[in-house]
């Protein structure tokens, strides 16, 4: 298929990479012309405006947004609202609170403009793991898309059927779902960051405990002073607790056991804030959910070697970087 990429940024340049290698024709575009240059280079066509990414694409345009949420996607949405036409598809791929899609949606509608959301997890490994893809949008919009979607997901690698599963039940086992109408994809992966949140947090606190178990405020006798690098990487071997996650960690002890370039300054980047609103909306308790995400908080004021773990966990798999130390 051929698509056009708005936003070059870590995970928007590597999936329209993934996107050019499984054989899409990709039609670059971000305020940042050098990131355009690099993917011209690379095989795809470029754009120095929307007006000539819109024009480089044949009916039904199909268009990913791949930008920060909030402003910089609102205004790039309301701005392809007036270029495009009845058939052609919008795709916003970042982090939209579900609300907005179902408002930009019913914006967009009289235009017969199709508006899909795509919730994107994989951050800067996608482009050799692939995404997991959570979607919302029409079934029949969803269709047009999916050759775009099937290239980014991962596919069902090695990974075995869950057991008492048909074959080819949902596509669900590559790495893709239609979740439901608009704003299910965004509002799946808002749920999913919450959880991620609640995950971190297990493990941050975790191994602050492990290294603190030879603090002098402990009896002499009950003194551990642990490798807490050995102790991640044995537990990714046969323990229920491994995950990615805990491969992230690893990898981050390996290369600096006290995570001594770590600030311990964590954001949120708003869907753990999104996910706990649902929850009181819904009247559901989420105390594990909501204790990670005001930790976070806290570690703007208080670090801990708990923060310093979470902030090492964000920056193996999404690359974001905390404030140094001292910022």
């Amino acid at each position: 298929m051929k698509l056009a990429m708005i936003g070059l940024g870590r995970m928007g340049a590597n999936m329209a990479r993934r996107l050019m290698r499984g054989g899409h024709e990709v039609v670059a575009f971000d305020l940042n012309q050098d990131s355009v240059k690099q993917l011209g280079e690379e095989g795809a066509r470029t754009a120095t405006s929307l007006d000539e990414v819109v024009a480089q694409l044949a009916s039904p345009r199909v268009v990913w947004v791949m930008l920060p949420a909030g402003a910089p996607t609102e205004h790039v949405i309301q701005e392809l609202g007036e270029k495009l036409g009845a058939g052609d598809v919008i795709i916003d791929g970042g982090n939209t609170y579900f609300k907005d899609d179902v408002r930009r949606a019913g914006a967009l509608a009289p235009k017969g403009i199709r508006y899909v959301d795509v919730g994107t997890s994989g951050g800067v490994w996608g482009i050799e793991r692939g995404y997991c893809l959570m979607v919302g949008g029409a079934p029949e919009t969803f269709a047009l898309v999916e050759p775009i979607l099937r290239t980014l997901a991962p596919g069902p690698g090695d990974i075995p059927r869950t057991p008492g599963r048909r074959a080819a039940e949902s596509t669900s086992e590559e790495g893709f779902l239609h979740c439901g109408p608009v704003g299910a994809g965004h509002f799946v992966k808002m749920v999913h960051n919450g959880i991620e949140y609640g995950l971190m947090q297990a493990y941050a606190e975790g191994f602050d405990i492990l290294k603190n178990a030879a603090t002098e405020r402990l009896p002499e006798e009950h003194r551990y002073d642990l490798d807490l690098g050995e102790i991640a990487e044995v537990w990714r071997r046969g323990s229920v607790v491994g995950s990615w996650l805990l491969d992230l960690t690893a990898i981050a002890l390996t290369e600096s056991p006290d995570l001594g370039g770590y600030s311990g300054f964590v954001q949120d980047s708003g869907e753990g804030r999104w996910t706990v609103m649902a929850a009181i909306e819904e009247a559901v308790p989420a105390e594990v959910l909501s204790s990670a995400l005001y930790a976070r908080f806290r570690s703007r004021h208080d670090h801990t070697f708990a923060e310093k773990v979470l902030s090492a966990m964000r920056h193996k798999f999404g690359g974001h970087l905390e404030r140094p130390t001292g910022g």
